[in-house]
């Protein structure tokens, strides 16, 4: 059986009341009172009861976290920013993925406000607005990372995509590349445009024309969709020397689908990829990517949501609030200058 309150409240020899205090560390009760008490729940292995905490404050002390996809590794080290944030003030994770489903977006949305979790943080680029406005007109706050409709919250965090993409792109300039292309992800939206933006940015700063056909987007984030968009460049009368990939998943397909056609990268093809998940330095070569400060963006998330819980009852009150982060360029062995640029 769980020890309880009044299972220390006999051992200690006060009330009840006096303990639940103490555990509180309620400024009433006697320091001295207060240690002792505390130690003995310590001694005899007491664990609070979440729900009991839920029914004095209103809370179910739970955050809703809403993401595409469980098995990117992208979305776990958000994840994991965001937990370490919310363990720290007393809070669990209700995780869901929407996998880009207008009807399993309903679903979340409806159990979240079932278990009234306190608030929620939308990591899902592509999430309906639709469902998001019903969360905000059932006084859910919410956070949203990199979405495309932002503009539809009050509170964001974002990563400074269009700063990535440009580093890359220069870098792969300075390597002496000019037939550079670019495989986005058609449903990742905002995210998706604005690393295009970075590459057609610097491209244009240095002159560099880019064909229509360099531009070529594949609907997801998938090793097997980098296959097939590379499959796609391939087959251009003039294929490219470089290929700038959505993020790091893609890239892993595309260096995939480079061995199965013999071709060598770097020496025929650089590759990039975004995100710097773990594996992107394991692959063969390692991937020259930009690293996105994953746990510092969960964790922004997290400390701006338990922010606007904690302030103030009245959410609609607060100041818009938009929180932009920087990354870093990660040359690895998959770019390099290229053998041939005509």
């Amino acid at each position: 059986m769980p020890i309880t309150i009044k299972d220390i409240a006999r051992q200690t020899g006060v009330s009840h009341s006096t303990v639940s205090r103490a555990l509180r560390g309620d400024p009433l009760i006697s320091p001295e009172t207060t240690q002792k008490i505390q130690q003995a729940a310590r001694d005899m292995g007491y664990l609070p009861s979440a729900a009991a905490r839920s029914l004095k404050t209103n809370r179910s002390l739970v955050l809703g976290v809403i993401v595409s996809s469980i098995d990117d590794p992208f979305f776990s080290e958000i994840v994991y920013g965001i937990e370490e944030s919310a363990q720290q003030a007393g809070y669990s994770l209700f995780i869901a993925a929407s996998q880009h489903d207008p009807a399993r977006e309903e679903k979340i949305v409806q159990t979240m406000m079932e278990h009234r979790t306190d608030g929620v943080i939308i990591c899902s680029s592509s999430f309906n607005p639709a469902q998001g406005r019903q969360l905000l007109e059932y006084g859910f706050p919410i956070v949203v990372v990199n979405h495309q409709a932002a503009e539809s919250y009050h509170y964001s965090i974002y990563h400074d995509d269009e700063d990535g993409s440009q580093q890359i792109t220069r870098h792969l300039i300075e390597l002496g590349h000019t037939r550079i292309a670019y495989l986005g992800n058609s449903l990742s939206g905002r995210t998706t445009l604005d690393r295009l933006a970075g590459f057609q940015i610097e491209m244009s700063a240095a002159g560099i024309p880019i064909p229509n056909e360099y531009i070529h987007h594949v609907p997801g984030g998938v090793p097997s969709l980098g296959e097939d968009g590379l499959l796609y460049f391939l087959h251009l009368p003039v294929p490219p020397t470089a290929l700038i990939c959505f993020n790091d998943m893609l890239a892993i397909g595309v260096l995939k689908g480079c061995r199965l056609a013999n071709i060598r990268v770097p020496q025929d093809l650089s590759v990039t990829g975004f995100d710097n998940i773990t594996f992107s330095a394991y692959t063969n070569p390692p991937l020259t990517t930009f690293d996105q400060p994953k746990q510092s963006i969960g964790a922004e998330a997290a400390h701006l949501l338990l922010n606007l819980l904690n302030s103030s009852p009245n959410v609609d009150a607060f100041e818009p609030k938009v929180i932009t982060l920087k990354g870093r360029l990660l040359i690895r062995q998959s770019t390099s200058t290229p053998t041939r640029n005509e």
